[in-house]
Order: structure tokens, then C-alpha cells, then sequence
């Protein structure tokens, strides 16, 4: 018996808002790499996020470590486009006393 060995692409997609997401799914490649770092293993990550297949994830994470100083520069560029989208938000829905005017809504409607 022979074993054919190949290449396997690597299950990662960039999606129209250049967002690097996982086989296919809404699962981005930062929600993986972050659980991973934060110690879970590749069978919690297929736990947290269902639509994700184990040898997938297993592929993304093989990515990231040999891969590791372009993955992070992608993960530092995600994170401040997350912080100026943040702050463009707060600046126009303040943010602070959100749960009491919820609650306040609430009660005119009921």
C-alpha cells in the first residue's frame, strides 16, 4: 500500500471587506487565532464555533505558525480598523447610560 502525500490548500478566504475568514464559514481567521493563543485547542475552537471542521482548523493554525510575523502584522491592522470603527460608533451613539435608556424605552412601550 502506497500513501499519496499532497498539499492541502490552507482553508483561508478573504471576503469582499478584506477579511480573512475560515473554510467557507463567517468564522474570521482573527476569532481562531485568538482562541489559540488564549490556549484553546483546536477541539474547543470546533466547539465555540460549530461551523468550523477540526482539520481546518488544524490547517489555520499550522498556517499561523509558519507564518507567524505576517499573520500578526494582518492581526495589528485588523485590530486598529476595529478601534477606529469603534470610535467612529461611540462618537455617534454615546455609549454610556445605553442600558437605562433601553429600559426606559422598554417601559413607554409596554
Amino acid at each position: 500500500m502506497s500513501l499519496t502525500i499532497s498539499a492541502e490548500p490552507v482553508p483561508l478566504e478573504t471576503d469582499a471587506d478584506g477579511v480573512v475568514r475560515v473554510g467557507g464559514t463567517r468564522v474570521s481567521l482573527d476569532s481562531v487565532i485568538f482562541a489559540f493563543n488564549e490556549g484553546s485547542t483546536p477541539e474547543e475552537i470546533v466547539q465555540q464555533y460549530t461551523t468550523l471542521d477540526l482539520a481546518a482548523v488544524y490547517a489555520v493554525i499550522g498556517y499561523y505558525l509558519q507564518h507567524r510575523a505576517e499573520v500578526e502584522e494582518y492581526l495589528a491592522a485588523r485590530r486598529v480598523q476595529r478601534d477606529e470603527i469603534r470610535r467612529e460608533v461611540e462618537s455617534r451613539f454615546d455609549p454610556h447610560g445605553i442600558r437605562d435608556r433601553l429600559l426606559a424605552r422598554r417601559g413607554r412601550t409596554a
